[in-house]
């Protein structure tokens, strides 16, 4: 198991690594008119020369991203260069908000996908073809849109709950369940459909081998045959697909976070992509690859333990 660990954090350090040179090499072609935009229209060519040494723009690509890389790794990811707000904080304010809204959201999906998948597979009838139905329509139809009718029905027409965010610093946690309840029944909508699919496939597979028919034989009841031994031999598919939807949805959730003005992680990195903030595009896309990494190495840990097989594949 020690070794399976080591290999998967070696994976990780090795994405982390290519994907932030990547996005550093991609960021330098869009830093022509940064220094620019800092200081306006009416600056001077002088000021804006000036500025450009300031940030190191005028420094080769590999010299600026080694001493970018190497204040990284020290946990210094500098300052914002339009709101010198350092780029630590910003991200510490915003984090909690798109994180708490995503696994709430995945939470009640995997609840939701396993009680549907598996009604689907052991009942069949309507259940299947709602669930079969609704995988479809899930697939077909934009988080955005459904964000938009709740707010229009619930927020704007029947007054339930706030049309825009109310979360702030000091906030109760009344505002943050106020703000976060329509986003997160956007995402679950979305994607509940789309993960009982996928459990109801794995269960049905489960359902027709060997071993299902032997455990029957010996007279275990159907409830323990379904709970004990199907469900985690169909467990990693399951995982497997939450995993990819909670991914999805970190990227996903910056249009719902525009709709509902959720001050998350999506609103800062369109604002900082939109103005070349390189610092804090930086920033952003290292602390999402960590959080993918690290959804990922659970994911291969909880299968590790469900199925041994995978610790030696």
């Amino acid at each position: 198991m020690v070794n399976f660990i080591i290999r998967r954090i070696a994976a990780g350090l090795v994405v982390l690594c290519a994907i932030s040179f990547l996005t550093y090499f991609l960021l330098y072609f869009s830093s022509a008119n940064i220094a620019r935009n800092i200081l306006g229209e009416f600056a001077s060519q002088e000021q804006v020369a000036q500025k450009e040494v300031e940030l190191g723009l005028d420094q080769p690509l590999l010299t600026r991203f080694f001493s970018w890389a190497g204040r990284a790794i020290q946990g210094d990811f500098g300052t914002s260069w339009f709101t010198s707000e350092p780029v630590v904080k910003a991200i510490s304010t915003r984090l909690p908000i798109t994180l708490t809204l995503v696994v709430v959201a995945i939470i009640l999906i995997a609840i939701l996908a396993t009680i549907l998948g598996m009604a689907a597979a052991v009942k069949r009838g309507w259940i299947d073809r709602v669930v079969q139905a609704g995988a479809v329509l899930g697939d077909a139809i934009p988080g955005f849109v459904l964000a938009i009718v709740l707010v229009t029905v619930f927020a704007i027409q029947l007054q339930l709950f706030p049309a825009t965010s109310s979360i702030a610093p000091d906030a109760e946690s009344s505002a943050w369940v106020a703000s976060l309840t329509l986003p997160v029944i956007a995402l679950v909508i979305n994607g509940v459909t789309g993960g009982a699919q996928q459990v109801r496939s794995a269960v049905i597979k489960q359902l027709e081998k060997d071993y299902v028919r032997t455990l029957r034989s010996r007279g275990i009841s159907e409830r323990e045959i379904l709970f004990k031994h199907v469900l985690r031999s169909a467990a990693p598919a399951g995982l497997t697909v939450l995993s990819l939807q909670f991914i999805g949805m970190l990227g996903g959730v910056v249009i719902i976070e525009q709709i509902f003005a959720l001050p998350g992680m999506g609103n800062l990195a369109v604002m900082s992509t939109t103005t070349g903030d390189i610092p804090l595009v930086m920033g952003v896309v290292l602390y999402t690859v960590v959080i993918v990494i690290v959804v990922n190495l659970l994911v291969d840990l909880i299968n590790g333990w469900l199925n041994p097989k995978v610790r030696v594949s």
